[in-house]
């Protein structure tokens, strides 16, 4: 079993402190949901959590099994098992999903090339159980995609990744019903089929549909970039029911900083 630590996480961006010190635990297996309002900090979170040059780590730590990941580029954490499905999901012009994936198994000693065909029939099986059309496994990744398709991509990247924690940014933006669920229970498959080395997974979300697709373990509200509640799945009803209007409101929202570099890439 695995444990991925957040402790006392500070970040900023441009000058501006988002995160003020965030403290989670996620053990193999289990759903965590961060929920709050538009501005908290937690696209923030998801970003600093993989990596992304734009934001500045104040403090804190971040580790797997006690491995620190902070000092890593991405593509080490990436090695280590952590994995991020981002809210919008980058174009990469020439380059297919199977190269993508079948590049980033070989860096990681898990695939040899001689195995090509092994992985292009895992990818066609796993695009069949969430309702990706074959077709776009020979396109250029995310190329002219839409957006529920993207994020069908980027399960099919988990499934085939099989990281040891996901964090999953907004996985149901963009999704239909039929879609979010044939991609909910893909993510939950592997939260419960791999044993000590199942999936442990951050969904990020605002909306309580997710949640009754992935069944979490635990809920925490993140306001002003601190985590100010958490509890069962029973607090997002409450948070259904009465907003955050209770947990205060972030004084402004946060400014993007720019397309998101890694696209699912890198997990």
């Amino acid at each position: 079993m695995s444990t991925l630590t957040i402790s006392g996480l500070r970040a900023s961006v441009a000058g501006r402190e988002i995160l003020r010190g965030v403290d989670l635990e996620v053990r193999s297996g289990e759903v965590h949901a961060v929920m709050g309002p538009n501005g908290a900090g937690k696209s923030t979170l998801s970003h600093v959590l993989m990596g992304h040059p734009g934001y500045t780590v104040l403090g804190g730590s971040v580790s797997i099994d006690g491995e620190e990941l902070l000092s890593m580029p991405t593509w080490r954490r990436a090695q280590a098992g952590l994995f991020l499905a981002p809210q919008d999901p980058v174009e990469v012009p020439g380059v297919s999903i199977a190269d993508v994936l079948a590049a980033a198994l070989v860096a990681a000693g898990r695939l040899e090339e001689s195995e090509r065909d092994v992985l292009e029939e895992r990818l066609a099986s796993e695009a069949e159980t969430i309702g990706l059309s074959p077709a776009i496994l020979a396109r250029a990744l995310n190329v002219d995609a839409s957006g529920g398709e993207k994020k069908r991509i980027e399960t099919l990247q988990l499934a085939v990744l099989a990281p040891r924690f996901a964090v999953l940014d907004e996985l149901d933006s963009g999704l239909d019903v039929d879609a979010l669920r044939e991609v909910s229970r893909r993510v939950e498959r592997a939260t419960t089929g791999g044993g000590e080395d199942a999936l442990g997974v951050l969904a990020i979300t605002h909306y309580r549909r997710l949640l009754d697709e992935l069944h979490p373990d635990a809920v925490h509200v993140l306001v002003k970039g601190e985590i100010v509640a958490s509890g069962g799945p029973e607090l997002a009803d409450e948070l259904e029911r009465t907003g955050y209007a209770s947990y205060g409101r972030p004084e402004e929202q946060l400014a993007p900083v720019g397309p998101d570099p890694f696209g699912g890439l890198f997990g």
